[in-house]
């Protein structure tokens, strides 16, 4: 009997408007897909809920991507740390993209999908791209 491999946990980083859901829907159509911008405007531990997302699909053997912004090594240890308790191969993506394109992007979106314009911009102070040191056990570039 061949074990099964274990589940993957992919991890997107990124800009605002940096094109990562629609890399995530393109690239991987069959993961769960996680991401705080799913649950309702207003809801209460964002994270608490992304966590114990990522816990029952990781626990259940399948495969999940978390879209979200995730900009420093500390928002991204949480994640990581969920995905090695359940034994996952953790893979992070990192969509590269300019301020400029970003800004471009959001001005093209509508309705809750339009950040403010800051956003971006303190993001993009913020931003530390993904390294191997963090735990995953691949990171790969995007260039969008």
């Amino acid at each position: 009997m061949t074990a099964s491999p274990p589940p993957e946990c992919v991890i997107l980083v990124g800009l605002p408007a940096a094109g990562k859901s629609t890399f995530a829907r393109a690239r991987f159509p069959a993961l769960e897909y996680i991401s705080k911008d799913a649950f309702p405007p207003g809801a209460r531990n964002k994270q608490a809920r992304q966590d114990a997302a990522l816990r029952a699909a990781l626990g259940a053997g399948r495969s999940a991507i978390v879209d979200n912004t995730s900009v420093t090594p500390a928002e991204r240890a949480a994640i990581i740390a969920v995905a090695r308790e359940a034994g996952a191969r953790i893979v992070g993506y990192f969509l590269e993209v300019s301020i400029r394109d970003a800004v471009a992007r959001n001005e093209r979106r509508e309705g809750r999908a339009r950040v403010p314009k800051v956003a971006i911009f303190t993001c993009a102070k913020r931003l530390v791209p993904p390294s191997l040191a963090e735990g995953f056990d691949e990171v790969h570039t995007v260039h969008q």
